[in-house]
């Protein structure tokens, strides 16, 4: 019986198991033009016995920033640091995607170089505040994308998806998800648009199908994932109509399946049943990240991958607290508890019984 400790063929290598790490956002990129520090690569590399490391998300240009001191993929020098990150995650026998993240109208003037503003499919404000260098701001009211923009920003992905394969990335996963670019479109009270990127679900669903179409095209359909989360509220989404998400989602990943894609990445919402359609829907690896609010996703989450829901599960916060996941999951435990302290801009003094992780997180 497949089981999370049984390989997976996925990106033409086999996996050494099912348990996947979560991307999470971390705002640790110090160094100088948004890159990766030689901390960040200790941090992957403690984890490295993941089946699948998803890094933070990452952005494909300069405007896709939405928070303070994450990375980039975009110069020379981001390619650069992020090959001491997948170097010391390769030495450990671990494999690692970069997840390509475009914020969109989430962020704010004040984290972009001069002259840039947020962007969107429609100049609708999200309700709510950003964390900047100078404290929560209130969210503006992103500039709308026109046609050229949007070929542009896809063009930027698909760059980004070539540096990190360069950076020595196994593969990228597209952030499609919790309220940000893609999932902009995706929604209707955040693209209203009456051209052909928005509308009904065919055109919404549009700009997401041809951003993986573009990474495929770049560096390989096996080498891509993407990222979905319906009906989830994160960042002001408004999808409360359970047909459309149905029809919205379904249309999407049935596009998303003629790429030939490595997996689909799916954050659970409270429809399970549209985690059963979509799972049936999709033709190759299939991860779940589900639900289990508000405690951390838990050993117990393993059991769907033995019932066939999915192929692959996703554990963020548990892999915080304990970088050996894996073999605390196959010892059934013990396991050391999240403290939401330190994922948040605390110190990170480490945990009981695994050597401290040095400096802040």
């Amino acid at each position: 019986m497949i089981n999370a400790f049984s390989p997976i063929d996925m990106a033409g290598r086999t996996m050494a198991n099912r348990i996947v790490m979560a991307p999470m956002t971390r705002s640790r990129a110090y160094g100088p033009g948004a890159t990766a520090t030689d901390l960040m690569a200790t941090y992957y590399s403690q984890r490295a016995s993941a089946g699948l490391i998803i890094t933070e998300g990452i952005q494909p240009s300069p405007v896709g920033q939405g928070y303070p001191d994450t990375p980039g993929l975009h110069s020379p020098e981001q390619v650069a640091a992020w090959r001491k990150v997948t170097g010391a995650v390769h030495r450990e026998g671990g494999v690692i995607f970069a997840q390509l993240m475009h914020t969109g109208r989430i962020g704010h003037p004040s984290l972009l170089p001069p002259g840039l503003w947020p962007v969107a499919p429609s100049p609708v404000a999200a309700q709510g505040q950003v964390f900047t260098h100078q404290g929560p701001m209130d969210f503006v009211t992103p500039q709308e994308l026109d046609t050229d923009a949007i070929t542009g920003t896809i063009a930027d992905f698909a760059h980004a998806a070539r540096n990190a394969i360069d950076a020595g990335f196994d593969g990228v996963e597209i952030h499609g998800a919790n309220g940000y670019l893609i999932h902009q479109f995706l929604a209707p009270n955040t693209n209203r648009r009456t051209d052909g990127w928005g509308g009904d679900a065919a055109g919404r669903v549009r700009f997401a199908r041809d951003v993986a179409a573009a990474v495929a095209e770049a560096i390989g359909g096996r080498r891509t994932g993407f990222r979905i989360s319906p009906g989830n509220p994160y960042n002001d989404i408004v999808e409360h109509d359970a047909a459309d998400v149905d029809h919205t989602y379904t249309t999407l990943v049935t596009e998303l399946g003629d790429l030939d894609l490595a997996y689909l990445h799916m954050i659970e919402g409270t429809d399970q049943a549209l985690t059963a359609r979509l799972r049936k829907t999709w033709p190759s690896a299939f991860i779940l990240n589900p639900l289990t609010h508000p405690e951390p996703t838990g050993p117990d989450a393993l059991a769907r991958i033995e019932d066939g829901t999915a192929d692959m599960i996703a554990y963020g916060a548990l892999f915080l607290a304990n970088p050996d996941l894996p073999a605390r999951l196959a010892d059934r435990g013990p396991y050391n508890t999240p403290d939401p302290a330190t994922f948040y801009g605390g110190d990170h003094h480490g945990y009981t019984d695994y050597p401290p992780l040095q400096g802040t997180y």
